[in-house]
């Protein structure tokens, strides 16, 4: 295929998801157990050899929109119009280590976030360590993804990075269960995700998958710019309570295959 018509097909699909998200797609869930792949140099196990694992999971080497991707300024576009809402609101939730990362589930009604007239509602969260996405070529200590889901399927991620600093107030009301994290759901009370906090003024969108298998394409990712602080006893928290092997649980970040990346400022 020619390069050229290949960049315009990625182009617009890049479109129809942004403009038309009520478009379904397969909603295949992040692999929630003991599965058999690792983050490390591996070509059975590791990133490079995800899709030779399960069948169901060709589209993690094979896939044209995969996550993570290096956020470069240069190759951003503007967002000019009505970027997002937020509407969280505490709710009942459960911890569990899902052995390759720790999982916070809300069971109640947490809230939501809207992009494009679609709602959103927020399902869980969980952290990876050092930080998925890339700005610049920078990797920063940690990040925070948000996964929410709409009534058609569809899958939108908030991810936030972190570096190291200050304690995060989300982390330090987890940090007792997170020491305590098993494989087993425990229950966690009301929590509250706006005590996450992050900036929404300035953030990068595109159109990608999810981060660990099956690595479902189709992913709407909006990755906040403004950089949070978590201290190193936080992030040594969230590294313990992983199986061995997962202290660090990044995948490498993928090529863009020349997909379009949008930068929202209300500045500009």
């Amino acid at each position: 295929m020619d390069p050229n018509t290949k960049t315009l097909i990625i182009f617009a699909l890049f479109f129809l998801y942004l403009y038309f998200p009520n478009i379904s797609v397969a909603n295949d869930a992040e692999a929630d157990d003991e599965t058999p792949f690792t983050y490390e140099q591996n070509p059975e196990k590791g990133p490079e050899g995800w899709s030779k694992i399960n069948p169901h999971w060709k589209v993690c080497n094979n896939g044209k929109l995969q996550s993570p991707i290096d956020l470069t300024n240069t190759r951003v576009s503007l967002i000019h119009d009505e970027a997002w809402r937020r509407q969280y609101k505490p709710a009942p939730a459960v911890i569990m280590n899902r052995g390759h990362d720790v999982m916070v589930s809300w069971k109640g009604d947490a809230g939501k976030i809207t992009i494009r007239q679609t709602e959103f509602k927020l399902v869980q969260c969980h952290w990876h360590s050092p930080s998925e996405h890339t700005v610049n070529g920078t990797r920063y200590d940690l990040e925070l993804h948000m996964v929410h889901t709409s009534a058609r399927g569809r899958i939108a991620v908030i991810g936030v990075l972190y570096k190291l600093g200050e304690p995060n107030e989300f982390l330090t009301r987890l940090l007792d269960g997170i020491k305590k994290v098993g494989k087993e759901e425990t229950d966690l009370g009301i929590v509250d995700p706006r005590t996450i906090r992050f900036q929404t003024k300035k953030f990068y969108r595109y159109i990608g998958s999810l981060t660990v298998p099956p690595c479902t394409e189709g992913v709407i990712w909006t990755v906040v710019k403004r950089v949070n602080t978590i201290s190193v006893e936080q992030i040594a928290a969230l590294r313990n309570a992983v199986d061995d092997g997962y202290e660090t649980n990044s995948r490498p970040v993928q090529n863009t295959n020349g997909r379009p990346v949008w930068f929202y400022d209300p500045n500009v």
